[in-house]
């Protein structure tokens, strides 16, 4: 018997009531053996039950731990997506902002464009009408060299001759200008006609890109709902669990306690036992007028159980397994799988069953040795080759060495018990 941490600890109590109640249910110690064994079937067949059914509480609470652990981690995840999720958003947000201005900016660029492609349309309408009005009237009036000649020869004086050349200079000139001037406006509008075109495909790429954007920040936005959605869920299960796991621990503490008090009473019916196995010793002395017995540490009294070095005396250590600080209550012997275990002393066997905890487990009533009620339980056996209420003497076999119940590897787990308390099997070997 391994004395363990809070649940573990009750749980394998559950195995030494069932020895114990093997041992000690019996009421009085002087009831007959019929009814003793009765008793002991009906007993361990109740042991049985309630050992399955604090496995099931405790695989329960395990299961709702596990449950509770994988939300947490779930929880965890989905809350840094949703947290990443909520900022793509807003950098989306922000970005989608600044296109609607850029957007907004070459709409009023194309628009402008436009008006002042109007403008240059008109402006060239406008000179171009001058120019067919100059030109007209040039050719009404004549061609402007000869009417340069004709003035020439109407001069009368000097004077004369440098008006009319500068009004003919002045008209040319003019002319000239204007015919300039619609050259002007007729590039003007090219390249207002080419601001137009570009403004054109600048709104257009914007629209496009501001469309593209749209998508993408509506998937964004739709990936932070199911991410939200994903930790509502999450929390959800979370407290699902958390009640699953207090329900089971609660279901396991009701359990631990009605076994432990179960194992408070087989206990001190155990010792009432012994007492009373010790009271016949006495009285079958008394009559004898002889005294014997070994002393309390008699160093020899039990033969070793099996032939095999020692891998772990009594005493506290860490748990092989499940790796928690206890109470080892044996001594194991590291025996080859399918060796012989042999009877450390002569007694009578008086329990002989199956524990999830110690596997195979045989339990021997030695009688009152050195003061005190003697019992030796062997764990873990692949089988015994005696029975319930068999007689067995020191050295013969019992059955033979295996790894069954939680254990690691083929040993014996060899538990010494004086007046039902474990004691370390060294003092008696």
């Amino acid at each position: 018997m391994r004395l363990f941490p809070r649940t573990a600890r009750r749980r394998l109590s559950v195995a030494l009531v069932a020895a114990l109640l093997a041992v000690g249910v019996l009421s009085a110690p002087l009831a007959n053996a019929d009814d003793l064994k009765d008793r002991q079937k009906t007993v361990e067949r109740d042991i049985k039950h309630a050992q399955r059914d604090l496995d099931e509480s405790s695989n329960r609470m395990a299961k709702a731990r596990e449950k509770l652990k994988d939300a947490r981690v779930q929880l965890d995840a989905a809350r840094v997506e949703l947290a990443t999720a909520q900022g793509k958003v807003a950098v989306a947000q922000q970005r989608d902002a600044e296109m609607q201005i850029e957007l907004t900016d070459a709409e009023a660029a194309l628009t402008q464009a436009r008006a002042d492609l109007e403008t240059g349309r008109t402006d060239m309408r406008t000179q171009q009408d001058h120019v067919a009005s100059t030109i007209s009237s040039i050719y009404e009036q004549g061609d402007p060299d000869l009417l340069a000649f004709a003035a020439l020869l109407d001069s009368q004086t000097a004077a004369d001759l440098t008006r009319s050349n500068e009004a003919r200079n002045a008209i040319v000139g003019r002319d000239t200008r204007a015919y300039q001037e619609l050259q002007a406006a007729k590039v003007l509008l090219g390249v207002r006609e080419n601001q137009v075109e570009a403004a054109k495909e600048a709104v257009a790429a914007k629209r496009e890109e501001a469309a593209e954007h749209l998508t993408a920040m509506q998937q964004l936005e739709a990936d932070a709902t199911a991410a939200e959605q994903s930790v509502v869920g999450l929390v959800g299960e979370r407290r699902t669990a958390e009640v699953e796991a207090a329900a089971a621990r609660a279901a396991d503490a009701r359990a631990l306690k009605k076994l432990k008090k179960e194992d408070s009473r087989i206990e001190e019916l155990l010792r009432k036992r012994a007492a009373a196995a010790l009271r016949r010793a006495r009285a079958a002395a008394a009559r004898a007028h002889a005294q014997s017995g070994p002393p309390a540490r008699s160093g020899g009294y039990l033969s070793p159980p099996a032939n095999g070095h020692i891998t772990s005396p009594f005493g506290y250590r860490i748990h092989p397994i499940y790796h928690y600080y206890g109470l080892h209550d044996g001594t194991d012997f590291g025996a080859a799988c399918g060796s012989p275990l042999y009877a450390a002393a002569d007694g009578k066997v008086i329990s002989s069953y199956w524990s999830t905890v110690y596997g195979n487990r045989m339990i021997i009533d030695n009688g009152a040795v050195a003061g005190v009620g003697l019992a030796t339980i062997y764990n873990h056996a692949v089988r015994y080759t005696v029975g319930e209420g068999q007689q067995v003497h020191r050295g013969e076999v019992i059955g033979y060495v295996g790894s069954t119940g939680w254990s690691t590897g083929c040993h014996l787990h060899f538990t010494v018990m004086a007046n039902g308390k474990a004691v370390d099997p060294a003092n008696w070997l």
